[in-house]
């Protein structure tokens, strides 16, 4: 049977898996290479590279968590892959912002409301609205070129991959 942590937990780790994939792309799309990231970053190429390899990180101690243990741990770590993502993005779309970067930024401050403060990852309307704008997101990029379309066009897949 699965918990009220548990269930949470997944939807939280559903949405850093969706936002990491699109900082992936994003980067990719960029042509910014996360291993290049260097200890101090120094310019918005560097901190979106420096940001996507924390991403994985927090990805990997997120999977390796028994489940359900803390959803306001994966809310954060939801939170820091859309962070990623607008990192990425902003190095993606260059000077002129373009509906995915508006898109990755939204994601990114629902993706914060719903993880911090009393919140913590349990509030139905926050976790709510971050699912909806990580699923805007995920349309801008698939829009942008940056993610390719989603396997099922018909159904509008809620998140990249």
């Amino acid at each position: 049977m699965t918990t009220t942590a548990e269930a949470l937990s997944e939807r939280h780790g559903a949405r850093a898996r969706s936002a990491h994939l699109r900082a992936e792309a994003a980067c990719r799309h960029a042509g910014i290479d996360p291993a290049s990231a260097p200890p101090v970053p120094d310019s918005l190429p560097a901190r979106a590279a420096g940001a996507l390899r924390l991403s994985a990180g927090s990805l990997a101690a997120l999977a390796s968590a028994p489940a359900g243990s803390d959803p306001a741990a994966a809310a954060r770590c939801a939170r820091n892959a859309a962070a990623a993502a607008a990192l990425a993005a902003q190095a993606a779309a260059g000077p002129t912002p373009t509906p995915a970067l508006g898109t990755a930024l939204a994601a990114s401050r629902a993706a914060g409301a719903a993880a911090t403060g009393v919140a913590a990852g349990r509030d139905p309307g926050l976790n709510s609205a971050a699912e909806e704008t990580e699923r805007l997101a995920v349309t801008a990029a698939r829009t942008e070129g940056w993610l390719p379309p989603a396997p099922n066009a018909v159904d509008g897949a809620a998140t990249a991959g």
